[in-house]
């Protein structure tokens, strides 16, 4: 696919000096924003179960830490690369920054498939990680998180491994723990709720009413279904299709999540459910609904096919699921996107409500958790539709205003710091 190719670093640095640029930013600032703080390339020998000793290669890159300690999650994939997680490092600066939170932005990866190591292995490595990284990390500098392939227990056991480094519980080191060793209420629906948070202020803004309004979700795993279910239960919307990587379900007269998830545990995809006609990722994207969600993989929405795309709103709760090439197409269409990293800050920010906790010792009900939630993503979203607003004759999409708001929140950090002449 066009736009795969790209260095995702490059598009993430590009899309920084864009941000400056319109902003009239000082090109002293814009620079030390382009350009991550630190990287750290460790090796982890890891004891394999048949006696013999293998090396991984991990990394972890802090972007930027002028708001306050950085924060982000850690990869294990066979494809990681320091590039690739320099960019998400650099993309997590704009997300914590858009919704306010006091964080910078960081990343981390190992170079394996998971799937190839026993449980034994898979601990070894998560603590041997830790290790490596040693006070590279910590609750005051850099907050990891779970991402692909990694999970709550591996969370808890990198937790673990620190506080023996330490001497004392660290359960603030890290966020998306089990709720045992101290994670949050709420965390589960977050990305999901935050992005519903959004599109209910945008559907305001557009005069549209959620009720009824029809939608089709890419992505069936845990961000695509809690906006499915939500927007079903609580706004009365009619969920028409719904697709996986191995196949998809279109049903005009509605999905109900819940049942279709049920299907989907016991079968391991969704094709064949109640003998619905399938549809393709291709054919989802072109559906004739109001609202399109994609929550599964990068580049669902290219230059190419963004032409096909006939709903209002696109909210976008996959990193990337809308290629910054098709914006222009897609604004000049009357599209409404809500980018990336505003639509699935939601993770993030109840991550911070979680590292909050941790500090104080004192944690909150699920309900209190979604009040607050919904308080940053709607200031947030304000905060970039008056961006947007202002800078609409400037050619300026819903993206670029999400990232002016966070380069000039980050910026005013570097200036007065001092970090600037």
């Amino acid at each position: 696919m066009a736009g795969e190719k790209k260095n995702w670093f490059q598009v993430a640095q590009d899309r920084i000096q864009i941000a400056g640029t319109k902003l009239g930013q000082n090109p002293e600032i814009t620079e030390i924003l382009r350009n991550p703080q630190r990287t750290l390339s460790v090796s982890i020998p890891v004891r394999l179960d048949d006696g013999t000793t293998k090396v991984f290669q991990g990394f972890r890159c802090q972007h930027n830490d002028a708001v306050g300690p950085t924060k982000g999650g850690i990869r294990f994939h066979q494809d990681e690369t320091l590039e690739d997680v320099k960019a998400l490092a650099t993309l997590m600066t704009l997300k914590c920054a858009v919704v306010g939170l006091p964080y910078g932005g960081s990343k981390g990866g190992i170079v394996v498939d998971p799937k190839k190591l026993s449980i034994g292995e898979l601990e070894r490595l998560s603590r041997g990680y830790i290790r490596a990284l040693g006070t590279f990390v910590g609750p005051d500098r850099d907050v990891p998180a779970p991402d692909v392939n990694t999970t709550p227990q591996i969370m808890a056991w990198m937790m673990d491994e620190y506080s023996k480094l330490t001497g004392h519980n660290t359960f603030a080191l890290l966020t998306g723990k089990p709720l045992i060793v101290g994670g949050s209420l709420g965390r589960t629906a977050a990305t999901g709720l935050g992005g519903v948070y959004c599109l209910r202020m945008a559907a305001k803004k557009m005069g549209m009413n959620l009720k009824g309004a029809t939608v089709a979700v890419e992505g069936f795993g845990n961000v695509g279904f809690y906006a499915a279910r939500i927007l079903r239960e609580e706004d009365g919307a009619k969920i028409v299709a719904i697709t996986m990587v191995n196949g998809g379900v279109y049903d005009p007269k509605g999905i109900d999540p819940d049942d279709l998830k049920a299907y989907e545990n016991k079968n391991g995809t969704v094709k064949g459910y109640k003998g619905l006609d399938n549809v393709s990722n291709e054919q989802l994207r072109a559906l004739d609904v109001d609202i399109y969600i994609p929550a599964a993989l990068q580049n669902a929405i290219l230059k190419d096919n963004a032409k096909d795309v006939k709903a209002k709103i696109v909210v976008e709760l996959a990193n990337g699921g809308v290629n910054p090439d098709a914006d222009e197409i897609l604004e000049k269409n009357g599209v409404f996107v809500i980018p990336d990293i505003l639509g699935n800050a939601g993770g993030v920010t109840v991550s911070y409500f979680e590292w909050i906790q941790n500090n104080y010792g004192y944690y909150w009900s699920e309900k209190e958790v979604n009040e607050k939630l919904e308080r940053v993503m709607t200031e947030a979203f304000e905060r970039v539709h008056n961006m947007y607003t202002k800078h609409k004759a400037d050619k300026v999409t819903m993206r670029m205003a999400a990232d002016m708001v966070a380069v000039e929140r980050v910026g005013e950090a570097v200036k007065v710091r001092g970090w600037v002449g």
